[in-house]
Order: structure tokens, then C-alpha cells, then sequence
């Protein structure tokens, strides 16, 4: 695995390269998982958990020695996360997955061709 630092002054970034396609990278976003049409799955809340406890310990796949306090925070993670999502109140009307996923799209896309050109 080969580790490169930007040189931005403000923030370092850490991205990592792996020929092993199977390899889980470090996140880079954690999600709104927040009043939304349909809700959050159960699947959706635990990939979250797990993104915030990679990005919490900073392992992408914690050793065989650290293997089982990993999946205790995920699966505490998980366990708060279903208890504060059932729990929020919003007047809001819910977002649609498929608008919002659109957005982000465009915005994905004049984010990397402005830096492109």
C-alpha cells in the first residue's frame, strides 16, 4: 500500500493505492442517513458505523490483535446510530434517494472537470 501526502497547507490528505481490488480503502464520506425516503436499512447504517470507526482509528482493516474491539465499536456504532436516527424529529419533508444522488452526481462532476480544465 503506497501512502501520499498533498502539499496543502491547510488540510494534509491521505489517499491510498492498492493493486488488490478487493482491498477496503479508508473513507472519505460519511453519509446523511437522515430523513430520507425510504429510510435508512439496517445495511446502510452499519456501512456507516463502519466508515466512522475506520475513520476513527485510522485502520482500514484492523490487525488480528485489534479484530475484536473493531467489531464491538461497529456494532456499538450501529446500535447508536439506529437509536439516534429512530429518535430525530424534522417538519421537513423527506428527501428522495434518487434527486439527492443526482445532485451529488452533478456536483461530483463540476467539482472534477473545473479542476481538470
Amino acid at each position: 500500500m503506497l501512502t501520499l501526502w498533498t502539499d496543502s497547507p491547510k488540510v494534509l490528505r491521505r489517499y491510498y493505492f492498492s493493486a488488490n481490488k478487493k482491498e477496503h480503502h479508508m473513507c472519505r464520506n460519511i453519509r446523511t442517513l437522515h430523513n430520507f425516503a425510504p429510510p435508512a436499512t439496517d445495511e446502510e447504517i452499519r456501512a456507516s458505523a463502519l466508515q466512522f470507526v475506520r475513520k476513527l482509528s485510522g485502520f482500514a482493516r484492523p490487525s488480528k490483535a485489534n479484530e475484536a474491539a473493531f467489531g464491538r465499536a461497529v456494532d456499538q456504532v450501529t446500535q447508536v446510530a439506529r437509536e439516534l436516527l429512530d429518535s430525530l424529529v424534522t417538519n421537513a419533508p423527506a428527501r428522495d434517494r434518487e434527486i439527492e444522488a443526482a445532485r451529488a452526481r452533478a456536483r461530483s462532476l463540476n467539482r472534477f472537470h473545473s479542476s481538470i480544465a
